[in-house]
């Protein structure tokens, strides 16, 4: 099983940085943070494309080349690249690049995002929202398996055979579907014979098991080899030296981004005892010890029918540089010779 790290890059925003000053220090973090998953022997690196003043994430691709130009094994993707808002040619001319620059360490995960900025940032219309995605993933899986392609829709210009370059190291390049809870996008992903990574950021793991199942079945039907396909579990995560410290290292930082999200999406409050409920047993959360945090994995694991990796959702931000350090030192160095 492969262990990781997501980040959205965040920043804290206060009104005294009206520039984002500060952004320029959160990106050294995030670099140094890097060269340490890769160091401790953690297995990806990802980075989710947001458009908010909290995240220094706009441009994932920028900011994977410059921790490929750093590191040696790691492996490097979009967490996720919201697809349906960009164009499909110029993601795979980035991380083609990008997998040029790390040596075929690239990756891209494309999803639908979980926020809508970038919609009319870029000129589309989210009452488009499902058929943009599925209409730009035809698009990029045409570009991943031909240089030439000759392809047809209606939300971009059609491509006449034009060839698309760079080519690159690995072939085919790795694409990944990244999923929420929506049952038609586990049937895709298994239709379409991709690797499924599913967002679990609340309730009990085990209840994705159905859709898990709907997602192979899918694929069965399609004539996709089950043993080409894997599941990967996207979760928020943290460890420290024992579960207690883990909890109260985390909780402010939590409060503060789900308070903020909560209020725009009409939430209610979030409370410790919601936060510790998710940490527990059978919630979503991978926070605590690394025995702890292994004991969770095993257990999500089992109930899913078996996942390939986990990633754990980790911002800094409102978690000092230090600490965070530290949580990436403990799953390389503890979790994962435990999982």
């Amino acid at each position: 099983m492969q262990i990781g790290i997501d980040t959205f890059v965040e920043r804290v925003v206060t009104p005294n940085d009206p520039l984002a000053r500060n952004s320029a220090e959160r990106v050294a973090q995030l670099l140094e943070e890097a060269e340490l998953a890769d160091r401790v022997g953690l297995d990806l690196y990802a980075i989710g494309e947001h458009h908010r003043e909290e995240y220094v994430a706009s441009a994932p691709a920028i900011l994977l080349a410059a921790i490929a130009a750093r590191t040696k094994n790691i492996r490097l993707a979009s967490a996720v690249t919201v697809l349906s808002s960009d164009d499909p040619v110029r993601v795979f001319q980035q991380f083609a690049t990008l997998d040029l620059i790390s040596n075929g360490r690239a990756e891209i995960i494309v999803g639908r995002g979980s926020f809508i900025e970038s919609y009319p940032l870029f000129g589309y219309d989210t009452k488009f929202y499902d058929e943009l995605f599925a209409e730009k993933l035809d698009l990029l899986l045409a570009l991943r398996d031909e240089v030439h392609v000759h392809w047809e829709g209606q939300h971009r210009a059609s491509l006449t055979g034009q060839g698309v370059w760079p080519r690159p190291v690995q072939n085919p390049l790795p694409i990944r579907l990244g999923v929420g809870g929506t049952p038609a996008s586990f049937a895709r992903a298994g239709a379409l014979g991709l690797p499924l990574t599913v967002a679990v950021i609340g309730g009990e793991p085990h209840r994705f098991r159905p859709l898990v199942d709907l997602y192979y079945q899918a694929a069965e039907r399609a004539g996709h080899d089950r043993a080409t396909l894997d599941v990967a579990l996207h979760c928020i995560g943290y460890l420290a030296d024992t579960d207690d410290q883990a909890a109260d290292e985390l909780w402010p930082a939590y409060q503060h981004t789900f308070s903020r999200i909560g209020r725009e999406r009409g939430w209610g409050p979030t409370t410790r005892a919601a936060f510790d409920a998710q940490r527990g047993p059978t919630g979503a959360f991978l926070v605590g010890s690394p025995q702890t945090v292994a004991a969770k994995i095993k257990r999500f694991s089992e109930a899913l029918g078996g996942i390939s990796r986990v990633t754990f959702m980790i911002s800094g931000g409102m978690l000092s540089h230090d600490k965070v350090l530290h949580s990436i030192d403990l799953m390389g160095t503890q979790l994962k010779p435990l999982v």
